[in-house]
């Protein structure tokens, strides 16, 4: 990320389980409120968990025709409605003039998750011919990516981006390596997670992943909690508009902040745990500060991935104390999940959208559900409530399943 072109951030857009636009989703975020409760989406009588963080109040006909909203994963939906309020946000309008260079770059984790259960279950109790001929479009993984192309006419490169749990910050970097090759102007990027699904509820449930805690859904997700017993699902999308600086500067339009520094990088251990130490979102952490020329000491704040399981947190403090020294004990982190639940693939996304808008109202956003400290975890993640602090420089972090770990830093212009 040494090229001299400046990338920013000039619009947002959120589907979440705390709100269906950045406004009620970040208000929700700063306010430490929950987004969950019990599952409404499928009956969970057989499962150990009964609770998620479902996206709320979501109709698909507010973006679609009711033809085209029943071809269409929710994940797709999701992309599709957030990009609409990004796009306004960011005050841009794709024309013929300019469609060629705008790419989009949308991740997600699972895809069509959703449609590819319900599709194989018509193929076994109805037989071959009663699957859908809409299945396949809809369950891939770039639909997302592909059906924003589509509905708002962008013609540039068109990619989707797929790191389990790392993939919201990884499409964000990778995208910018986008706009830094001079291969666009503007980028529609993010990521969209719909796998609220029986089928995945149903893996994570037998790997004991997931929060049994079902008469307290809210307190439920407690990243960095002693008390802490599993993750708890959640879905939602968060695209943000990326431009060159240049072209943000010629049209004239709010910028929210810019991309300065971007990690990725594999444990190559485990697939499912993470390294002993967490030397690979550790060297993540630090590429990233590189590519920003910043020292640990300049980074105001840390969204952490903190997914409230027993090892993961324990190891992601191990690597921001393997990052950062000494300053590990003077940065405050947050974790988000602790109110939105785990969202995949869209959760670097999402969280991306909360480190700016954190650092555009000066508010370090609270880990909430933190009532009894582990002493592992001992750094601040600024418990419950919110604390006002002007932030600069704010980093998001992701791990995913398969070793992936991503880490993005932005800077306020």
């Amino acid at each position: 990320m040494h090229n001299a072109q400046r990338i920013v951030v000039t619009g947002l857009g959120a589907i979440s389980p705390v709100g269906n636009d950045v406004k009620t989703f970040w208000e929700a975020i700063r306010d430490g409120q929950s987004g969950v409760g019990p599952v409404t989406l499928f009956d969970t009588t057989p499962y150990d968990t009964h609770f998620a963080a479902e996206v709320k109040h979501f109709d698909p006909l507010n973006y679609f025709d009711k033809k085209e909203a029943r071809r269409t994963d929710r994940f797709v939906q999701f992309a599709v409605a957030a990009t609409k309020e990004a796009l306004a946000d960011a005050g841009f309008q794709i024309t013929p003039a300019n469609a060629e260079r705008v790419a989009v770059g949308i991740g997600t984790g699972a895809g069509g998750i959703g449609t590819l259960s319900d599709e194989v279950l018509a193929l076994h109790t109805k037989g071959a011919r009663r699957v859908s001929p809409f299945f396949i479009a809809a369950m891939l993984p770039d639909s997302a990516s592909g059906q924003v192309a589509i509905t708002y006419g962008a013609k540039g490169n068109n990619i989707a981006v797929t790191a389990a749990c790392a993939t919201g910050g990884s499409a964000i970097g990778e995208a910018t390596a986008v706009l830094q090759r001079g291969d666009a102007d503007v980028v529609i990027t993010g990521a969209s997670e719909a796998a609220l699904v029986p089928i995945c509820f149903a893996g994570f449930n037998v790997m004991r992943a997931l929060s049994t805690r079902n008469d307290e859904p809210a307190k439920a997700s407690r990243p960095f909690d002693r008390t802490r017993d599993g993750f708890v699902v959640g879905e939602g999308a968060g695209i943000l508009i990326l431009e060159t600086e240049e072209h943000a500067r010629a049209r004239g339009v709010r910028i929210y902040g810019e991309v300065a520094g971007y990690g990725m990088t594999a444990d190559a251990h485990h697939m499912v745990q993470p390294i002993e130490g967490g030397t690979g979102m550790a060297r993540a952490m630090r590429t990233a500060m590189q590519h920003a020329r910043l020292t640990p000491h300049e980074v105001h704040y840390i969204n952490a991935h903190g997914t409230s399981t027993p090892l993961n947190d324990k190891t992601e403090t191990q690597a921001i104390k393997n990052a950062f020294g000494e300053a590990a004990y003077d940065v405050p982190i947050s974790s988000s999940k602790s109110m939105i639940g785990h969202c995949f693939g869209a959760a670097g996304a999402l969280e991306a959208i909360i480190t700016l808008k954190a650092m555009q109202d000066g508010i370090l956003p609270p880990t909430i559900n933190l009532e009894n400290p582990d002493p592992e975890c001992d750094l601040d993640y600024v418990p419950n409530t919110a604390r006002a602090q002007r932030i600069d420089v704010g980093m998001s972090n992701s791990m995913g399943l398969g070793g992936h770990n991503s880490c993005v830093v932005f800077r306020k212009v």
